[in-house]
């Protein structure tokens, strides 16, 4: 009796361990009538990655805050959700478990699946792509507060993203103002979207198939990705872009489009915009040139009209913080920031 008793004090001491509760992942497919009848031919049906929280299946009747993230340019959904066993970029329900298992407010999260015909869809409207802008703030987020238990209101929307996300994020943030409340944009990339290296623009111009396009290396994709978001031209199949190609006629108004289309010009006439949101962040890593000399650039505009924002340049380069910064960072931020009751 007594050895029993022993050996049930020293079991005692052992401290006991449970696995963290793990959020559910299901992708669904959202149609959007203002992707409709893009020139690319790409889907107006698009696959929506949703992470909901561990407690949305143990609590029934509680609501959640929502954020939509943005992913960055030739990524997917699928690699930052692991759908289908695709290799992540970023493991997006792996960092929310150990976000919220670490204190952080449970929300739910969504992410579109950009990829298109030009490998990205820069999350704007164009001829080309289709309305990017109306589909992730008004079709998207109607779709999601019509079929998840959301709290639906600006004050618990937020809107993050990376590289192209990031850009995205702050595009649609300076653009469709009302929706959310917080944004975080994460490396954003083509905040002052100037002419490419000539080769380049060479390269871009005698492309003509989508399996062209594929096979290009990634500047030439980027370059076709900016004139279909940014310079779309209905009269020239097959791809209907204008590029500024150095001595066409058309390059100075390309050019004036693309520069048009950078935050860092935006952000001169979203002013009102850029006031009404609660929390703004921006960050970057220290080796991830031009972009953080662009995010740099960005930051000081913000701090000369006075916009309250959190901003970091950290040691790290373009993607190999993104998960870590993703747990740790940003669903923080938006923990933070979003009210997460009715």
């Amino acid at each position: 009796m007594k050895a029993l008793l022993l050996v049930i004090a020293s079991l005692a001491l052992i401290p006991a361990t449970f696995a963290a509760p793990a959020g559910r992942y299901e992708r669904i497919q959202v149609a959007s009538a203002a992707l409709a009848g893009n020139l690319a031919g790409d889907p107006a049906v698009r696959a929506v990655s949703v992470y909901l929280p561990p407690g949305y299946a143990t609590h029934p009747t509680q609501r959640y805050a929502v954020l939509y993230l943005l992913h960055g340019f030739t990524d997917s959904d699928a690699q930052w959700f692991g759908f289908e066993g695709r290799k992540h970029f970023v493991n997006v329900p792996a960092a929310a478990d150990a976000a919220f298992s670490a204190g952080v407010p449970e929300m739910i999260i969504v992410m579109p699946d950009a990829f298109t015909k030009f490998q990205g869809s820069m999350y704007s409207s164009s001829a080309v792509n289709g309305d990017w802008e109306t589909f992730v703030t008004r079709e998207l987020v109607a779709y999601v507060d019509g079929h998840y238990r959301t709290i639906a209101k600006p004050a618990s929307r937020g809107l993050a993203g990376h590289s192209m996300g990031g850009y995205g994020t702050l595009r649609l943030a300076m653009k469709v103002p009302g929706v959310f409340s917080s944004i975080y944009a994460m490396s954003p990339c083509c905040l002052n979207p100037a002419p490419l290296d000539t080769a380049i623009l060479e390269r871009a111009a005698k492309i003509v198939t989508p399996q062209e396009i594929a096979a290009a290396d990634f500047m030439t994709k980027a370059a076709l990705a900016s004139a279909a978001a940014w310079s779309p031209d209905p009269r020239k199949p097959p791809l209907f872009i204008d590029l500024p190609v150095p001595g066409d006629k058309l390059t100075p108004e390309v050019i004036a489009a693309w520069s048009a289309n950078g935050p860092i010009a935006m952000l001169h006439q979203s002013l009102p915009a850029m006031r009404s949101y609660r929390a703004i962040a921006l960050d970057a890593g220290h080796k991830d040139e031009p972009i953080a000399s662009t995010v740099v650039r960005l930051n000081e505009l913000l701090d000369g009209y006075d916009i309250a924002h959190d901003f970091e340049i950290y040691d790290g380069d373009h993607v190999n913080h993104i998960a870590e910064r993703l747990e740790k960072k940003v669903l923080p931020f938006f923990g933070h920031n979003l009210q997460a009751t009715d």
